[in-house]
Formats: structure tokens, sequence, C-alpha cells
């Protein structure tokens, strides 16, 4: 912007139809570091993912979500950016990320990088030019760093009720912080300014110009990436860059419209989505997606949590009263109560409503849960409304690992060990000494590995391969496909929804091609999908709406089934194409559909 006034940016600015290639996306989440090392230093990094792309395509993936690889002093495992425009060192170089993006691309794939756009380290140029003593030093490049952190006036003044670090610099204030010593705020402003050193956040009536200076700043960083070929970024904390916001975050929500009315026009092919956790803020603000975040506070779980983790004690089997534990009485209403209401607002504001697997602050479910049980929750998962997320290792059942805090990780330490690709040295991660290693392998004898997966038709591995290998096929299983609800009891274990292809949606959208490259081929115009799951011990039947049954009577005439086998099987058209994918036993005996114990049914309805 050359000027200031509110009067040259719309208000009303609104995010147009989402990029198109999220129709047919299927995210893999990556953290790099823990991924795949290619040099031997223990670490991995960007030529190591590189190497494994392939992998990724096959598994059914065709989109990356990589957690940070910018430079960093790594108190907060690149969650504190020393410098968002440097690839870390130990990932490797600008030409190892242009490749990235390059090699991506050419297999149809698509990346997002992770932003960080809430604070810095404070090893980060910004705030040693902001932390100076005299205001006449505070510049860098010619633009003033003195407003670019929140910074009170006064040495011996706290931050009104916002964690604030004094005495660590020259400058006469102290300094606010986001969440970990070293991670000082950017300052984009306070929604209801009380102190002269709060500058107001974007308003109607207000373009403080060091706020939008930090706000253009951001974009640069935003721009910067794009124009090396990134396709977007996933957004850490993206609710939490106003200070003392109302409720509903209005404050953030015009600080993110005038970031996107600034970066969307050169970049309208970038997709964005937020770690938020509420679409209806989220996607108001111009995001494309949000993620069903794992928030349970004070033992009370949200919907998310009742699918998984609805646990006290995440390490152990016993107390868990998660909905795909085949141990627990839970009923699927609890998670349905919370997350419809959300998918409406998503699909009210033409966004889209996200389902992970787990991700690198999430406690890994695969010690928790049987690799049957993992089963029904992927085939639910990875099948609902949104794009769906797989968490590295998830798809071979990883397991979470107490182990000794590293880079801040805490907690979510033992869900970050390195990826386990075979049975050999390192579990195939790296040729570094044991040592050396990032975290430590799983050293037991029996721990998964991708190998001893991929070679077994009926692992678990290739049990999600099927499941996104049908998501490709079904644009009835597309992000934006319709969802509707058929059977959800409250006393009871059983679900059944169907999806149905939404037309001009998904009408030459083809599978995320990128440049002529189709990453898994078209696609079939299968209109509706039946998905039904049976997460219990014992057999439930029920009635289909009468339509349904005629249509999965008629899916189930019209495919050739191939046994996987003894109690899986799947099914093709005469094209090739998948048509159905059951776990256990399910039968069809008129309108009524009757469940196995922990059983699950994927059905094109012909």
């Amino acid at each position: 912007m050359t000027e200031n006034t509110a009067d040259q940016w719309q208000w009303q600015w609104r995010r147009g139809p989402r990029p198109a290639w999220l129709e047919q996306a299927r995210f893999y989440e990556v953290y790099p570091q823990s991924f795949q090392d290619s040099n031997g230093d223990g670490i991995g990094d960007l030529p190591g993912l590189i190497s494994r792309l392939d992998y990724i395509r096959d598994l059914g993936c065709n989109a990356l979500w990589v957690n940070p690889i910018y430079d960093s002093p790594f108190k907060d495992a690149g969650y504190d950016v020393r410098d968002y425009t440097t690839v870390a060192p130990r990932y490797g170089t600008l030409d190892d990320a242009r490749r990235l993006f390059t090699e991506a691309h050419r297999r149809g794939m698509r990346v997002l990088l992770d932003l960080i756009p809430g604070h810095t380290s404070e090893e980060h140029a910004w705030f040693r030019a902001s932390g100076r003593e005299r205001p006449e030093d505070r510049t860098l490049d010619g633009v003033s760093m003195s407003e670019r952190y929140i910074w009170t006036d006064c040495w011996i003044s706290g931050g009104n009720g916002l964690p604030f670090v004094g005495g660590e610099t020259p400058r006469d204030g102290t300094y606010i912080l986001n969440f970990f010593k070293c991670q000082p705020a950017l300052n984009y402003g306070f929604a209801h300014p009380c102190e002269s050193w709060q500058r107001p956040a974007i308003g109607p009536d207000a373009l403080d110009p060091d706020v939008i200076s930090t706000c253009d700043a951001m974009v640069d960083v935003m721009r910067f990436w794009l124009g090396l070929g990134a396709d977007g970024f996933r957004v850490d904390m993206a609710d939490s860059l106003v200070k003392n916001d109302d409720s509903g975050k209005p404050f953030t929500i015009r600080t993110w419209r005038y970031m996107f009315s600034q970066i969307r026009p050169e970049f309208p092919d970038a997709a964005f989505v937020s770690e938020w956790g509420r679409p209806y803020e989220s996607l108001d603000a111009g995001f494309d997606m949000d993620f069903y975040l794992d928030w349970r506070w004070a033992g009370n779980p949200n919907g998310y949590n009742i699918l998984l983790r609805n646990t006290d004690t995440p390490m152990v089997r016993d107390n868990d009263r998660s909905y795909f534990n085949a141990d627990t009485g839970e009923s699927v209403h609890g998670f349905l109560d919370q997350y419809l209401p959300q998918l409406r607002d998503a699909e009210r504001l033409g966004g889209l409503f996200c389902l992970i697997t787990g991700n690198h602050d999430t406690l890994r479910v695969g010690q928790r849960l049987t690799e049957r049980e993992l089963r029904i929750a992927y085939g639910m998962l990875l099948t609902m409304p949104g794009a769906p997320f797989v968490y590295y290792g998830d798809e071979i059942g990883m397991h979470y690992r107490r182990l000794p805090t590293k880079e801040g990780g805490y907690v979510r330490t033992g869900s970050r060990t390195p990826m386990q690709w075979d049975s050999g040295a390192n579990r195939g991660f790296s040729t570094a000494p044991a040592d050396r290693l990032y975290l430590p392998v799983n050293p037991a004898d029996d721990a998964t590995n991708v190998a001893d997966q991929l070679s077994r038709d009926d692992s678990l591995c290739s049990w999600v391969r099927r499941v996104l290998a049908m998501r490709a096929d079904c644009r009835a299983l597309d992000s934006g496909a319709a969802f509707d609800v058929i059977e959800a009891p409250h006393v009871g274990r059983r679900f059944a929804y169907v999806r149905t292809a939404v037309n001009d949606v998904a009408d030459g959208v083809g599978d995320a091609g990128i440049g002529g490259v189709d990453a898994a081929g078209a696609g079939t115009d299968a209109s509706r999908v039946l998905v039904a799951l049976n997460p219990g011990h014992y057999v439930e039947p029920f009635d289909l709406p009468h339509d349904v049954a005629v249509g999965a009577a008629a899916g189930m005439r019209n495919n050739a089934t191939v046994s996987i086998n003894a109690d899986m099987a799947e099914g093709f058209a005469a094209d090739g194409s998948r048509t159905m994918l059951r776990l256990g036993d399910v039968r069809l005996d008129g309108d009524t559909l009757t469940l196995g114990p922990q059983s699950y049914l994927l059905l094109r309805l012909g």
C-alpha cells in the first residue's frame, strides 16, 4: 500500500473460490528433522525428503505440509525463526528447497510450508535492531524496527497481564512474549489499546503504520516462498496475532484480510490452512482450510478427542474412552454434535474443515489403538469432508515414546521420532551412529516399518493406500463433496454416511494436476459413496434409506470383488476403478445393512 488510509482498502474483502486443486488434495505432514537423513549427520533434511517423494505419492498423498525449514536456533524445533528467507543449514540450502518444489511438482504434488507469523526468535535481525538503545539506531535496510515487536515503555513495567521479559536488551523497556522466552511477539497491535506503548490493531478507523509494516513484512515472507515455488502455507497459531482481541477475533480477522488482500491477487492458486480450530472465524478471515484441533482442557474433550484421544492417560489403553476403541460404549454423537455445526459453517463460508490422523503436537495413537481399530479410524478420517492430513508414520502405526524433551518438545517429543523405513540400522532413517540421531529410533525388535508393511498386502499401510486410492478414484470423496449422516444412534457404535459429488465443484479439476501432470488419474464420476463402520464388539443391523439400499445393492452387483485376506476385500469396476473396500462381516439384505463386530464398508453406490 502506498498510503495508509482506510478508504484505500476494501474492509469487506473476501476470499474468492478456494484453489481448485484442494478438491482432490490428500496431505502428508513431514517433520523434516525426523523423516530421512541423506548425509549421515543424524538429522533429516530436504535431500532426504526429496528421495522419499515417490513413497509419499505411492501412498496416495499428492500434497505435503512440511514443518519449519527456516534458519533457527531450534529452541522450539524451528518455530523460533531466525531468518524467514534462509533454509536452516541442517536441512540444506535454498537450492534444495527449490528442488523440493520442482520434484514435487514433477510428480503432480503440492508443497505447503509452515508459516510462523506471530513471533520470531530473539536472534532474528529484526529483534536485534528493535532492541537497540537509541531509536535512531533501530533501523534495518531503511525500515524502522522500533515497533516491529511489542515493547513496554519502562524497564520495570509489566505487560498488563501478558508474559514479558526485561533486562535482556539495551533498550529501556520490556518485551512481550508469545510462548517461550525465546519468542518475542511481533506487533500486530491491540484490539483496545490502553497504554501509550500499545498500538491499535487494524480496524475500520485504524491503519497504524507500524502495524501495517509488520503485516507487510510477513506478506513479503509469503511472497518470497511462493515465488520460489511453494504452493501455500499452513499457518501456525493463526488466531493469536492481535493482543487482547475480542470474542470472535474480529481484529485478528481484519488483520488476515489485509494480508490476504495483498498476497492473493499475486498468487491466486496458493492455499492457506490455519491452525485455528474455529472455521467460522478462520474462513471468514480468508483462509481456505482449518483443522479440527486436538483440544482437551481440564479433562473435557472436544469432538476430535472423542474420536481418538478421549483419555487423561494417553500412554495406556485402560482408561481410554475413544470412539474407535472397541472396548468402550461410546457412540459417534459426541463427535457429531460438535463437528457438524462447524462443518456447516465451513460450507457456508466456502472453505474446508479438515481432519488429521495426528500431528507433531499430538500424542500418537498407535500404541493405544489396535491395528484393526486404526483401520476403521483411518477408513473414516480419510473419507470425511475436507482434505485429509496423514502425519508421517501414522500410516504404519508408529508408536509414541516417552523421551526427554528435545528442542522444546516436552511431552510432544515422543511423537517426533525418526521415520521407521526398514528393520536395519536406525530403521533406515540415517547412517549416523545411534547416539548422533536427532531422536532415538524405536529399539523394539517388532517395531513396525515401511518395508515390512509394503511387502504385505494386508498391512495397515496397504489399507491406507487403498482408502486413499479410492478417494482419488471417486469424485464423491472430494474435499467439497456433500456429506449426509444416515445412521448415528445415541446408543450403539455404528455410523454411516453418504458422500455425494458436487459437479459444479468437481468438473474439470482433475487430480491436483500441475502443468498438465495428473498425479493419480482424473478419477471417475461416481456420484455417491456409502461409508459404514462399526468399531464395537457386537453385531449392529440397521435400515438404510431405500434409495441408498438400492444403490448399495447395485454397487455390490456391479463390482468384481477381490479378497485381500479372509477378513478383507476390495472391489473394482470393469474400467479398473475402485468401487469397494470392506473389513469384517458386512451384509446387505433388502434395506437392512448388518455390520459385524469391528467392521467397515466403503462402497460406490450404483
